[in-house]
């Protein structure tokens, strides 16, 4: 499928809704967990401009908003990520050369592998940059800027010296499979990015999870997926294995009204085959549409296999966490959970531990990305 590309400046703004005119599209990557994510951890550790408009702004969850009249001592004030004007040497040379840019160095929330990267460059429509390029590097540990920065660090290009538009969400699929822990966003030679969004799949350290012993063996921070669910209406089913308690009704998952016979669900992915013990079903701030009932079933191996019942169907109560201490444990690598008839969830929790076979599984996989 072809990525749709914008470049060139958009319209000034002219009143009314700013994203009346914002471009974007739908991006085949985007069914994936946002790696950057602040949840997660993620953060902005460097930049080395950010006269106008801070580099922290890049990783902000919420979209990035436009007031015409807030301006400050610097100038515009602008919900995202801004450097000066570059300028050349002298009165007879004053253009910034062909290799001047800006950069900022981001620490992913979870090292994983990146399927696709969002740069968005809303409301910056006369002051983005001319083009970007986004490399990566897998550096264990908390290293500081100067090390990324150090001659020793390789970085491998994740998306080329690329044009892209003002006020756009400017989308590049990427087909390197490697594990990534860092990433350096690079704008040529100048300007400002609203927003900065890295789709992926997780893929934790294997010797960080077997000195847990047992862990959420479906966190997202942990490797867990989401495959598919039936409604994503109100919020995504990604948001049910983020980190901590939901904070908020749209921090979790909900579907729309069902007016059938039916009943919602999702599907997950476990970090690798695991053997699960115990289930948290939490159904924080979800108080007149919280599910009425939920059941829990596993299934070991690919899309052939059987589906098996490990929790059955069971009624939830508004805005609970429910703890539930499984008889007998269940070996598997994919979990369902199907919720009655509607609602939502915000959070689950399966806890548990790597198979010996998942655990090898896990640790060739880790060693075959470059962990």
């Amino acid at each position: 499928m072809a990525i749709p590309s914008f470049t060139g400046d958009a319209s000034p703004y002219g009143g009314g809704e700013p994203y009346a005119d914002y471009r974007t599209a739908d991006f085949p990557f985007t069914q994936y967990a946002n790696l950057a994510d602040r949840q997660l951890g993620a953060g902005v550790i460097a930049a080395n401009d950010e006269f106008f408009a801070m580099r922290e702004n890049l990783l902000l969850a919420h979209p990035a908003v436009f007031d015409p009249e807030h301006f400050g001592h610097k100038g515009k004030v602008m919900d995202g990520w801004e450097t000066r004007r570059r300028r050349g040497v002298s009165a007879e040379h004053p253009w910034p050369t062909e290799d001047d840019h800006d950069w900022a160095l981001v620490r992913l929330g979870a090292p994983g592998v990146i399927r696709g990267i969002v740069v968005d460059t809303a409301h910056f429509r006369g002051n983005y940059p001319q083009a970007v390029s986004v490399e990566g590097t897998s550096v264990e540990g908390s290293p500081t800027p100067e090390e990324l920065c150090g001659d020793h660090v390789k970085w491998t290009t994740l998306v080329p010296r690329t044009p892209v538009g003002g006020h756009a969400a400017n989308g590049f699929a990427v087909d390197v499979e490697q594990r990534f822990t860092h990433l350096r966003v690079n704008q040529h030679p100048d300007g400002g990015i609203a927003r900065l969004r890295v789709y992926g799949e997780v893929v934790a350290d294997p010797k960080w999870l077997t000195a847990l012993g047992t862990f959420d063996v479906v966190a997202l921070e942990n490797g867990g997926q989401v495959e598919d669910a039936s409604d994503r209406f109100y919020s995504p089913a990604t948001n049910t294995i983020q980190p901590g308690r939901s904070r908020k009704m749209d921090d979790g998952w909900e579907t729309r009204r069902r007016r059938d016979t039916g009943n919602d669900w999702i599907r997950y992915q476990l970090v690798q085959q695991s053997e699960i013990r115990a289930v948290e079903i939490d159904t924080a701030y979800l108080k007149g549409n919280s599910a009425g009932w939920a059941a829990l079933s596993v299934r070991d191996g690919g899309e052939g296999g059987e589906w098996a019942e490990a929790l059955p169907r069971t009624r939830l109560q508004p805005d609970t966490n429910h703890r539930f201490v499984l008889d007998t444990p269940v070996v598997g690598t994919h979990v369902r959970v199907d919720i009655f008839p509607d609602g939502g969830i915000s959070r689950l929790r399966l806890f548990g531990s790597l198979t010996e076979e998942g655990a090898a599984r896990l640790a060739a996989r880790h060693q075959e990305l470059g962990g």
